[in-house]
């Protein structure tokens, strides 16, 4: 009986122990730390980025799978180009033609600057003609007066004379129909070269559209989800992937007003997850948001969920980020401890070596 009674003494003894060192375990272990450092649930998370179409189309092939690992300028999927590419052709034959609409207008050119040259010859002979008859009919007007020529021989005389202005006349009007044809034929060569810019940018519009339907990664990241499968057609700016950005990764978590309003940006946070607790992670105190909530829903007191509370982000170094990018995964939940004043001890858990 002595012995049973003794029994359960012991038992109620550790039961004791147990439940004091419980006891002190939550609230020296999960509340005491040292003034000046707070702590937070949170989650780690990482920028998502949409691989997307820029143009309407059917996709051809994807080369990922969800989960792969993928670099910046990786090639994940390529979408149908035939379209594209005979409307490539289609410029390519009426830069061909515009081409040849240039040299055609500048030989144009050239005949009529020929045609002006001849025009100059004419009106310049045209010219000496003239100046030959009316010396010619002048010695006649004198001679008349002495009857030393017939009035016949004037009259000719007069007659050629007007003849030959008639003709300079005409020979300065196809100099200036010259002119106005050279004119024309510039008009054409620029008409031409306008043409040879416009097929050259229709290829390169058509280029940069071909460009474009291949898909490539903009950063360092992991395939998270393929929204869409081989041979589907979407529309421009419809989803293909969903990648998760590895060089920018964080944790968001909670704080109650009194201890968010004194986080600085940039201030020192511990990272440990709990899939890694003997790891403590460095990051920096990037966002404090500047209206407050309701606690989330994984806080479990009553007096917390009572509590507004500040959203935090804590980003871990791209430097870190590099090293170990195959090793990253979002989604780990964990503790984030941030420190409220940069003159604090961090405790003996979290000074230690950091994960580097």
């Amino acid at each position: 009986m002595a012995s049973s009674w003794m029994r359960w003494v012991v038992i109620v003894a550790v039961v004791a122990v147990a439940g004091g060192g419980y006891f002190a375990w939550r609230t020296f272990g999960a509340k005491g730390l040292p003034p000046g450092i707070a702590s937070g649930n949170g989650r780690i998370e990482a920028t998502e980025i949409d691989v997307s179409t820029k143009s309407a189309g059917r996709i051809r092939d994807i080369l990922v799978r969800e989960g792969d690992f993928v670099t910046a300028g990786q090639v994940l999927a390529r979408m149908d180009t035939d379209q594209l590419e005979a409307q490539r052709r289609q410029a390519e034959a009426q830069l061909r033609r515009a081409s040849i609409g240039i040299e055609t207008a500048t030989s144009l050119v050239t005949q009529r600057e020929a045609e002006r040259e001849a025009a100059v010859a004419v009106i310049a002979q045209r010219d000496a003609q003239l100046d030959a008859l009316e010396r010619k009919l002048a010695r006649a007007e004198a001679l008349i007066k002495t009857s030393a020529v017939s009035q016949q021989v004037l009259d000719d005389d007069r007659a050629n004379e007007q003849g030959a202005k008639a003709a300079v006349a005409a020979a300065k009007a196809q100099l200036a129909a010259s002119e106005a044809a050279i004119s024309s034929a510039k008009a054409q060569v620029i008409d031409a070269g306008a043409a040879v810019d416009a097929a050259k940018a229709a290829i390169d519009s058509i280029t940069v559209e071909i460009n474009d339907s291949t898909l490539k990664s903009p950063r360092d990241g992991r395939v998270q989800y393929r929204v869409a499968q081989p041979g589907e057609v979407i529309a421009a700016g419809g989803r293909v992937l969903n990648l998760v950005d590895l060089s920018d990764v964080y944790m968001t978590f909670f704080l109650p007003t009194a201890q968010a309003g004194q986080i600085a940006i940039g201030a020192d946070v511990r990272l440990v997850l709990d899939a890694l607790p003997q790891v403590v992670i460095p990051a920096k105190a990037t966002f404090v948001a500047d209206t407050a909530q309701f606690t989330p829903k994984t806080v479990e007191t009553e007096e917390e969920r009572q509590k507004l509370m500040f959203r935090v982000k804590a980003h871990i170094p791209q430097e870190l980020l590099r090293k170990y990018i195959q090793r990253v995964k979002t989604g780990l939940p964990g503790v984030a401890y941030i420190r409220l004043d940069p003159k604090a001890e961090w405790p003996a858990n979290l000074s230690g070596t950091l994960a580097q």
